[in-house]
């Protein structure tokens, strides 16, 4: 009888925990499923200036020297998010194809008290003076333009001993395509890749012609005594003259340079240098 009691209770009991059970899941089943608030960017504000109180940069221009081998220039700049709330930023991007900008990711979300980097790299190929670059940054917050200086250094020209000057001009009388080769293919071959005008003369023509150790029978460009134009720069720069130090500089006459990269040197030349035969251009 005893025994009858504990089973009839164990029965009770396991029924009780198997309703228990059902009640839970159906409670489960019938319970509403919420997500976190997403924070979504007010995108409309991408083109407006940004207003103060939103992101404190370390500077909003930056300058640097580079010299005139130098291929890039790199900038960082550093920022807060001195607001209340999140801001994001949406792109970044430079004020031309040479400018190109480092952002971790697109959108990137910056919690308020939080900071950051953005970098620019700028491609110095072909280029001289001063450069003046922009990067654009938008965010859901606003528009800030942050500013890049370049000044562009003059190349150096490498000074040559009395020896060494002796040496290559003995070894251009002999054949005057040997700037290009051996030794003195340091000074006239370096760095002309890319190179046109301006840039492209300073490093290959400019290092005879208007260094201080300019030899004797090396021509002051600037003072010369005969009618000068395009064709006649174009000529000289790509045929040379036979008998004399001038190599050749056309690749169809053993020399480095394309027939793009010399009219781009005779267009420089004819642009700065006045015909003295004339006396105007």
């Amino acid at each position: 009888m005893k025994l009858n009691r504990i089973v009839l209770l164990a029965v009770v009991g396991l029924a009780l925990i198997g309703a228990a059970a059902f009640v839970a899941a159906q409670s489960a089943s019938n319970a509403v499923v919420t997500t976190p608030p997403v924070y979504v960017p007010d995108i409309s504000r991408a083109n407006q200036p940004m207003p103060e109180g939103i992101l404190a940069w370390d500077e909003l221009t930056k300058s640097t020297d580079a010299p005139a081998d130098q291929p890039t220039a790199h900038f960082i700049f550093s920022f807060t998010n001195i607001s209340s709330g999140n801001v994001v930023i949406l792109d970044a991007h430079g004020s031309c194809s040479c400018t190109v900008t480092e952002l971790p990711q697109r959108p990137w979300m910056i919690p308020s008290g939080s900071n950051g980097q953005i970098g620019a790299t700028v491609d110095l190929r072909g280029k001289s003076g001063t450069l003046f670059k922009a990067v654009t940054v938008s965010t859901d917050k606003g528009s800030k333009q942050l500013m890049l200086r370049i000044n562009m250094l003059p190349p150096v020209i490498p000074k040559l001993t009395d020896e060494e000057r002796a040496r290559d001009l003995a070894a251009a009388k002999i054949d005057r395509q040997a700037v290009f080769r051996g030794d003195c293919a340091k000074c006239h071959l370096d760095n002309i890749q890319g190179k046109y005008g301006k840039p492209l003369y300073d490093s290959i023509c400019g290092i005879c012609h208007d260094t201080e150790q300019r030899a004797v029978v090396v021509p002051d460009l600037h003072n010369l005594k005969s009618p000068t134009n395009d064709e006649f720069w174009r000529t000289w720069i790509a045929h040379g003259k036979p008998g004399s130090l001038m190599p050749a500089f056309a690749t169809s006459d053993g020399g480095p340079l394309s027939d793009i990269q010399i009219a781009s040197i005779a267009a420089y030349l004819d642009a700065v240098i006045r015909s003295q035969a004339t006396g105007n251009k």
